[in-house]
């Protein structure tokens, strides 16, 4: 199955933040790769999930995204 590597923009303002993200994407499978920035208040995934699968389990956190695209 091929990856697909997505960008969000997601309001972060505390490590809590970071972290309750950083906790959902990594029990969630089919991810190969993520990089979580509190700095930047972005979040990029790679995985072979689609689009919408990664936004929901960002939204759940209840963090609100701003923006979100897919890379490739």
């Amino acid at each position: 199955m091929a990856e697909h590597k997505y960008h969000f923009d997601v309001s972060m303002s505390c490590s809590g933040c970071s972290g309750a993200i950083e906790r959902v994407l990594s029990k969630t499978d089919g991810i190969s790769k993520f990089d979580v920035s509190l700095d930047q208040q972005t979040v990029d995934v790679i995985t072979t999930n689609d689009y919408d699968t990664i936004y929901n389990k960002i939204a759940k956190t209840g963090k609100k995204i701003n923006n979100g695209k897919v890379v490739q």
